[in-house]
């Protein structure tokens, strides 16, 4: 029985993206650190298939040694597909971000990232049909104002896994790496990126977004694909699927 990890999976894209691969009777493992959440969406996805194997696991991912207990929790299962999901922005200037909730960002969205992934493909790179999904932001791409260190985590994560996509080709392993670089979503994301009231509404602060569904549709757009990058235009908002962006050099060894 193979399996789906998807960090983040309590709500937003995570939870969509779920959702998504429930409709393509894919088996789960859910992460997130709200177990209610998960058990909602448990109970979801029993309506849409209720032969599927739906496992949750309840841990905070900006915490160390809880990444290195979940990957091990996970021994026993044959993993198929991973996502990296889970992660959180932050909007201010430099000079004025929480220290604190900044060193938490930098945890999760890329520690946390970087330990799964390479976890993942130390044990799983030379299996078929294995795919690695990290989520960036069209942040990964282009500087935000105001928004510096969230897109600089993003920009690792782009990186990172554009450049694992060419490290996993050039040795001819089975997987694939790929990176989804959403842009403004209609989440829990853009509330807790501003320290916004849950009651809040984003129409008044986001001119134009996706939906979390629609972002997950793209997710399957991007798993189907044999293309690494799948990111949306920041400003026609128009969904692609790209070869790498970054320039990759390879240097030559005596």
């Amino acid at each position: 029985m193979k399996y789906t990890v998807i960090t983040g999976a309590s709500s937003g894209i995570g939870y969509e993206t779920a959702l998504a691969f429930a409709f393509r009777g894919k088996n789960l493992v859910l992460v997130a650190r709200r177990t209610d959440e998960l058990e909602k969406l448990k109970s979801e996805i029993a309506k849409i298939n209720s032969d599927l194997d739906v496992i949750i696991r309840t841990t905070d991912l900006s915490v160390s040694k809880n990444v290195y207990e979940l990957y091990e929790g996970l021994k026993n299962y044959q993993i198929e597909t991973w996502i990296n999901n889970a992660g959180f922005g932050n909007f201010a200037s430099v000079g004025e971000q929480n220290l604190n909730k900044i060193e938490t960002m930098l945890h999760l969205n890329i520690e946390a990232l970087t330990i799964l992934s390479s976890l993942f493909v130390r044990d799983y790179s030379n299996i078929e049909g294995t795919q690695l999904i990290n989520v960036s932001s069209g942040g990964g791409y282009r500087i935000v104002a105001d928004a510096v260190t969230y897109c600089s985590t993003k920009f690792y994560v782009s990186a990172f896994t554009e450049g694992l996509s060419h490290e996993l080709k050039a040795q001819g392993a089975n997987m694939q790496a790929k990176v989804l670089a959403p842009a403004s979503t209609e989440t829990e994301f853009i509330k807790r990126s501003y320290d916004l009231q849950e009651n809040v509404k984003l129409a008044g602060i986001l001119p134009k977004y996706h939906t979390a569904k629609e972002m997950a549709g793209f997710m399957l757009d991007l798993y189907d694909s044999e293309k690494v990058v799948g990111i949306v235009d920041g400003i026609t908002y128009e969904f692609e699927l790209k070869d790498p962006i970054y320039p990759n050099i390879v240097l030559e060894r005596n």
